[in-house]
Parts: C-alpha cells; sequence; structure tokens
C-alpha cells in the first residue's frame, strides 16, 4: 500500500512536470519567439515557399509597433476581397469575425494555431499616413516610397475595386507582399489591426545557405 501512494506520488509530480513545460513552452512560443515556414509566394524574391524563419513575436508584452519595411505575420481576415459598393475608405480595416469564445477554443486557436490561417507580409504604412497607390507605385504623406526590395519591372497595382487610397487608422498597419502582382493584402482587404500581428521576421534559418538576421 506504502509502495503505491509513493508510485502515484511520483507520477503525480511528473505529471505536474510535463504540465508545466507544456505551458512554459506556450507562453515562449506565444510571447517571445517560434518557428514558421513560408508557403506563399506573395514575398518573392524576399523569401521563397519551403524557407524556415525564426518570429520575434515579444511586441506582444512591449506593445512597439513593427516599422516601416518590416516582414510580419497576421492572421488573415475573414473577407478577403470586396465590391467597389462594400469599400468604406472611412473606415478602411480588415473585416474578422466568428473568434473562438471559450478558453479552450482560444487555446488551440492563438496557442496551437490549429485551424488559424495566416499571412506573411511587409510593413508598408503606419498609422496616421495617406497612403496612396497610383501609377504603379506606393505614395506614402505625398512621397513616392522607394522600394528597393522590388524586383525589377514590378508595379504596385489593382485591377478592380481596392483599398488603395486611404488614412491609415490608429492601431493599424498598411501591409503588401513583396510580389505585387501574386499577393492577397491590405489592398484587397483593408488595413490589419495590430492585435492580429503575429510576430516579425527576425531570421531566416533554413536553408542555411541563406540565412539572414533581422531583416
Amino acid at each position: 500500500m506504502k509502495k503505491n501512494k509513493i508510485l502515484f506520488k511520483e507520477i503525480l509530480e511528473w505529471v505536474y512536470c510535463i504540465v508545466i513545460a507544456i505551458i512554459l513552452a506556450l507562453l515562449f512560443r506565444f510571447f517571445i519567439a517560434t518557428p514558421t515556414e513560408v508557403r506563399m509566394k506573395s514575398m518573392f524574391p524576399t523569401l521563397k515557399e519551403g524557407e524556415k524563419l525564426i518570429l520575434n513575436r515579444t511586441m506582444r508584452i512591449s506593445h512597439k509597433i513593427p516599422s516601416r519595411g518590416d516582414i510580419v505575420t497576421f492572421e488573415a481576415p475573414i473577407k478577403k476581397m470586396y465590391k467597389e459598393s462594400e469599400i468604406n475608405l472611412n473606415n478602411p480595416i480588415a473585416k474578422y469575425e466568428n473568434e473562438p469564445t471559450n478558453l479552450f477554443k482560444k487555446l488551440m486557436y492563438y496557442g496551437l494555431e490549429f485551424g488559424k490561417e495566416s499571412y506573411i507580409k511587409r510593413v508598408i504604412a503606419l498609422p496616421g499616413e495617406h497612403i496612396q497607390i497610383k501609377d504603379g507605385k506606393v505614395y506614402i504623406n505625398n512621397n513616392e516610397l522607394e522600394e528597393n526590395y522590388l524586383q525589377n519591372g514590378i508595379v504596385t497595382d489593382l485591377l478592380g475595386a481596392g483599398f488603395t487610397d486611404l488614412v491609415v487608422p490608429e492601431n493599424t498597419l498598411f501591409l503588401m507582399g513583396d510580389n505585387r502582382p501574386e499577393s492577397k493584402d491590405c489592398r484587397n482587404f483593408g488595413c490589419i489591426p495590430l492585435e492580429k500581428i503575429e510576430g516579425v521576421v527576425l531570421a531566416r534559418i533554413w536553408p542555411f545557405s541563406n540565412f539572414e538576421y533581422n531583416f
């Protein structure tokens, strides 16, 4: 009987250790850093499909706003395309709905990211800035934005309706992919709330031959 109690106590201690380790790992993943993989062509040639990255997620603690030029990942909005009649440039914020409500679903969705769709794009315009997309170029507060990261010959345009002339609302960012013709981004669905930004790309760790730190 005594041996059974000792065994049970040891098992319980191991269970506690495992649970604490899992919680610490989830906290580190959510608030500090986590690996991710590029699954889109929208950031080509800066990032290519299959490359593995490390995301810096400390902004969730510091509440620091990413800088222009930073590459970030964010939760994809539920509505990704708009008709011209649906676009409201006075409230050009991407739409999010049907978010998890109970604790378990939030843990699965935000902690383990099950069923969560994320995009990776570059920060183009910051809160309060006036962004215009015209004649194949980007203008911030009426000044042309120099974008050396784009391939030669790439123009910034949008066929049909889109968010191409607006003031970025407070607590949001305007993001675009470097591969403009193949990128579905804020031109299509509006500005992204800061609370939906998941992390800033810190380093490319695979392939080793293309290792790069602090894009």
